[in-house]
C-alpha cells in the first residue's frame, strides 16, 4: 500500500502543480484587466462565464482518453494507444471549430441577462479574440490527456509552468499597449489568451517525439476518422463533458443570481468561490491520478488492486477534506482580507466560510470518487448523480434560501447551503457507486470493452 501511495503521489503531484499554473493564468487575466479598468474586468469576467463552461464541455469529452489509454497500457497493448490518440485528434479538430463558432455568437445570452451594453462590447471583443486559440488548446488537451494516461504527468506540468509567464507578458503588452502596439484593454486579454493557447500546442508538438509516446505508434501512419474508436471515445467521454459543463454552469448561474442581492454579496461569493477552487484542485488532481491507476489495473485485469487504489484514494481524500475544513474554519477571519479591505465584504465572507468549510467535507470526497469511477470507464451513472445533485437539489434549495422564497432570506449564505446539500448528495451516491462497481467484475469488464 505504501508503494501504491508513492505512485499516486508521483502522478498527482505534477497534476496539482499543473492546475495551480492554470489558476495562476486566470488570476493574471483578472488582475491585469481589473487594474486597467473595472469595466474591462467585468467584460473579461462575463466572457469567461461563457468561454470556460463550453470549453469544459468539449475538452471533458476528450478526458476519456486518460482512462482509455491507462487501460490499454495495463493490458500491455501500447500499440493501440497511437491510433486512439489520432482519432481523438480528429474529434479535437471538430470540437475546436464548434467552440470557435459558439463563443462568437454569445451576445444574445448577455442580452437575456440584461448585461449593460458597454460591458457586452468588451465581453464580445474578448471572446472574439480568444476564439482564435480554441482549436489549438482543444488539440493540446487531447495530447495532454493521452500523456497523463501513459503516466507521464511531468511534461504537462512543465508546459503549464512555462505558459504562465508567457501569458502574463502578453497580457501586459496587449492590454496596456506597449512596444508601439495598440492599447486593447479587455480585448487584449483575449488575444493574449489565444496566443498562449497556440504556444501550449507548439511546445507539446516540439516534444511529441519522446520515446514513451513514439512506442504507441502515434506517428507511424495517417488515419482518417473511424467510427468505432471515435464512438468509444464519445461513449466514455460525453458523460464526463456533460458532468463538467453542468457543474460549471450551475456555479456560473448562481454567481449571476447572487448578483441581484448586492455588491457585498457578489464580493463574498467571489472570494468564497476562489478559495473553494484553490482547495478543490488537490482532490480533483488526486481523482485524476486515481483514474490512471485504476484504469491501469483494470487493463491488467487485477481488479483487487484497482479496488485497493480506490480505497486508498478515498482515505487520502477524506483526510485532506478534514484538513481543508480546519484551515478554512481557523482562517475564516483572515483569509478574506487577502482579497478585500471592505469590512462588510470581509465580515460576510467570514460567515460564508463556515458553510464553505463544511462543504469541503463532501466536495473533496466526491471529486476523488468521480475520478475513481472514470478509471473504470463508469461515467454515465455518475453524470446523472452530478446532474441531480446540482440541478435538482443545490440550485432549487439555493434559490429558496438565497431569495427567501418560502421563509427567511439567507442571501448568499443560502446559495452555498444549497450547494453543500447538493455535493453531499453526490458524494453519498458516488461512494455507493464506487463500492458497487469495484466489486462487480461483470460490470468492470463490460465497461472495459467499450
Amino acid at each position: 500500500m505504501n508503494a501504491e501511495f508513492r505512485k499516486l503521489a508521483r502522478l498527482s503531484g505534477p497534476m496539482i502543480a499543473t492546475q495551480f499554473f492554470i489558476m495562476g493564468m486566470g488570476f493574471v487575466d483578472t488582475a491585469m484587466s481589473g487594474q486597467y479598468s473595472s469595466l474591462d474586468l467585468a467584460g473579461v469576467a462575463l466572457g469567461g462565464v461563457i468561454l470556460w463552461p463550453l470549453f469544459m464541455l468539449f475538452s471533458g469529452v476528450l478526458t476519456a482518453l486518460t482512462p482509455m489509454v491507462a487501460q490499454a497500457v495495463g493490458s500491455e497493448n501500447r500499440t493501440s494507444v497511437g491510433p486512439l490518440i489520432r482519432q481523438g485528434a480528429w474529434i479535437a479538430l471538430i470540437f475546436g471549430g464548434m467552440l470557435f463558432t459558439l463563443v462568437r455568437f454569445a451576445e444574445p445570452i448577455f442580452v437575456l441577462f440584461q448585461v449593460p451594453d458597454d460591458v457586452i462590447v468588451i465581453a464580445m471583443a474578448y471572446l472574439s479574440a480568444a476564439s482564435w486559440g480554441l482549436p489549438a488548446v482543444v488539440l493540446y488537451v487531447t495530447l495532454r490527456y493521452a500523456c497523463e494516461g501513459l503516466g507521464q504527468t511531468v511534461l504537462p506540468m512543465l508546459i503549464a509552468g512555462s505558459t504562465l509567464p508567457v501569458n502574463a507578458a502578453l497580457n501586459y503588452v496587449l492590454i496596456y499597449g506597449v512596444f508601439g502596439l495598440p492599447e486593447l484593454g479587455g480585448e487584449g486579454c483575449g488575444w493574449a489568451t489565444a496566443i498562449t493557447m497556440w504556444f501550449e500546442l507548439s511546445v507539446m508538438l516540439l516534444v511529441i517525439k519522446r520515446p514513451w509516446l513514439l512506442d504507441t505508434g502515434l506517428l507511424d501512419r495517417f488515419d482518417w476518422p473511424r467510427f468505432d474508436p471515435m464512438s468509444s471515445i464519445f461513449r466514455v467521454g460525453v458523460p464526463i463533458g456533460l458532468t463538467l459543463f453542468l457543474e460549471m454552469t450551475v456555479f456560473a448561474l448562481i454567481s449571476l443570481l447572487v448578483g441581484s442581492i448586492g455588491v457585498t454579496a457578489i464580493g463574498a461569493n467571489t472570494i468564497a468561490g476562489n478559495l473553494n477552487w484553490f482547495v478543490f484542485v488537490i482532490p480533483m488532481s488526486l481523482g485524476s491520478a486515481a483514474s490512471i491507476r485504476v484504469g491501469f489495473y483494470v487493463g491488467a485485469k487485477d481488479y483487487q488492486a484497482a479496488a485497493q487504489v480506490a480505497r486508498l484514494t478515498i482515505f487520502v481524500s477524506a483526510a485532506y477534506a478534514f484538513l481543508a475544513f480546519a484551515v478554512l474554519i481557523l482562517g475564516r477571519d483572515d483569509l478574506p482580507k487577502i482579497y478585500s479591505s471592505d469590512a462588510e465584504v470581509v465580515a460576510l465572507t467570514a460567515d460564508l466560510l463556515l458553510i464553505v468549510a463544511c462543504y469541503q467535507l463532501f466536495d473533496c470526497t466526491q471529486a476523488t470518487l468521480i475520478g475513481i469511477l472514470r478509471g473504470y470507464k463508469d461515467t454515465k451513472i455518475p453524470m446523472f448523480i452530478s446532474w441531480s445533485g446540482y440541478w435538482l437539489l443545490a440550485l432549487p434549495v439555493g434559490l429558496i434560501l438565497g431569495w427567501g422564497l418560502l421563509g427567511p432570506n439567507w442571501g448568499v449564505l443560502g446559495f452555498w447551503v444549497g450547494l453543500g446539500l447538493g455535493v453531499a448528495w453526490i458524494a453519498g451516491f458516488a461512494l455507493l457507486r464506487v463500492i458497487q462497481t469495484s466489486k462487480n467484475v461483470e460490470r468492470i469488464e463490460r465497461f472495459a470493452a467499450v
